[in-house]
């Protein structure tokens, strides 16, 4: 199968990449992270990612921007409701960029951490298949938490101490 999946950050596709691989998927990345603050942990995920994919020949789509104000503008004031606007958001841009791109499905590394909201986004990537008619590829990579992040340790790659976006950071910084 030809798979498109959204990659958060490096060290999240180690482990998934490597399934998707051993079971004879071909796999393009999709960076598509709008939540992510300040731009400058932006920027250095992205460029952790870009070191990691050259490393192990993962071809990456980098869409063009950095479309912060838009996705500020939703979450502002939706404290609650962030995270469903967030994952909406990346895994509505998979898909769509699936559809146009003719995969035949689309995934995502955020499947991986043992952090995210596992049902909220297998719920969303299932209701977008069936919208644009390309299938969300489900697995949950999670068991595969711990040999991500030891070969992420052992690569010496950036590991974010929070899933990117400004309410996040407060909640990991504030005491």
């Amino acid at each position: 199968m030809n798979l498109l999946m959204h990659i958060c950050c490096g060290p999240c596709t180690i482990y998934p990449l490597k399934e998707l691989r051993t079971h004879g998927h071909a796999v393009t990345g999709l960076f598509y992270n709008s939540n992510i603050h300040p731009y400058q942990e932006y920027l250095r995920r992205k460029q952790t990612l870009q070191e990691y994919a050259g490393k192990i020949l993962l071809n990456v789509v980098w869409p063009d921007g950095y479309p912060m104000e838009e996705f500020l503008s939703q979450v502002a004031n939706r404290h609650e409701d962030r995270c469903v606007y967030c994952l909406t958001d990346r895994m509505k841009y998979t898909a769509e960029q699936a559809k146009k791109d003719h995969y035949d499905a689309f995934t995502s590394t955020l499947l991986y951490s043992r952090y995210q909201k596992h049902d909220l986004i297998r719920q969303i990537g299932e209701e977008l298949g069936h919208q644009t008619g390309v299938p969300f590829y489900y697995q949950d990579f999670r068991v595969g938490w711990n040999e991500g992040v030891k070969i992420s340790r052992e690569m010496g790659m950036y590991r974010q101490p929070y899933c990117g976006c400004i309410y996040s950071e407060k909640e990991r910084y504030y005491a």
